[in-house]
């Protein structure tokens, strides 16, 4: 009999372009409410920015085939994926810095669309059948 760990057993990857949809989506409807709530639309076109860049630079990085045999292409992707984390804490940091009103509008807007994504990537992978 096969142990299986906390999280059970290993799925297939889900498809890749659902869960930044979600995430892009949660974006879209974040801008009819920043302008009923006549909120400042700087903080929503950061988060819009910041969502779009960290995509492309996930296209980039998923363009990478690590492995046990690539090492190098293993260490530019984690450290790619670590720099995508700091990149957008940096912005936020500096636009809350210079505009607390606009950073925290940057920074609900960036959260609820990465929580929306990660949501909707763990939803995908565990509605997968396990593969062992």
């Amino acid at each position: 009999m096969t142990r299986v760990g906390i999280l059970g057993a290993p799925r297939p990857v889900p498809r890749a372009w659902v869960a930044p949809l979600g995430g892009a989506l949660v974006i879209a409807l974040a801008l009819p409410l920043f302008v009923l709530a006549g909120w400042r639309l700087t903080g929503w076109a950061i988060a819009a920015v910041l969502w779009l860049g960290v995509q492309g630079f996930g296209l980039l990085l998923g363009r990478l085939r690590p492995g046990p045999d690539r090492l190098a292409a293993s260490g530019a992707l984690a450290f790619g994926m670590m720099l995508r984390l700091l990149a957008v804490l940096a912005v936020l940091l500096a636009v809350a810095a210079s505009n607390r009103d606009v950073g925290l509008a940057a920074a609900l807007v960036y959260g609820a669309a990465y929580t929306a994504e990660l949501g909707l990537s763990l939803a995908g992978y565990y509605n997968q059948e396990p593969t062992a």
